[in-house]
């Protein structure tokens, strides 16, 4: 298996991206290739460029509540476009309470702030390669 290639979004009108930013450095540390497709992406755009680039990982980063409304549509996009196999990720700030919905429509790893960037990199390598 090569490198492990990861796509980072920021999906609608959340404009912190520090976090997301930070996350995209430990990865590409780590030996992944980032494509980090900066702020204020649609849903569409996410699974477009997952597409074109030939992704492993879907990473979503979201600090505006809006996660129970982006993860439905980017998976249901994801799986119309025959990505079954991508692995969805989300990070920032969900409630306990989503998580579980969340993980039912295949977001597969929650991760919120505070959460050690080497268990984010740990994860993704052991999810993809049981993939592959």
């Amino acid at each position: 298996m090569g490198k492990i290639r990861v796509l980072m979004a920021k999906v609608g009108l959340d404009g912190h991206d520090r976090g997301v930013k930070v996350l995209c450095s430990a990865l590409r540390d780590a030996g992944m290739e980032v494509i980090y497709t900066g702020l204020h992406n649609t849903p569409e755009q996410v699974v477009r460029a997952a597409l074109q680039e030939d992704v492993d990982v879907i990473g979503i980063s979201l600090l505006s509540g809006a996660h129970m409304a982006i993860f439905p549509k980017v998976r249901r996009l994801m799986d119309e476009h025959g990505l079954k196999d991508v692995l969805l990720l989300g990070g920032g700030i969900i409630p306990d309470e989503d998580k579980e919905a969340l993980r039912k429509l295949g977001v597969k790893g929650l991760f919120g702030p505070g959460t050690p960037l080497s268990e984010i990199v740990e994860y993704i390598k052991r999810e993809v390669q049981q993939r592959h």
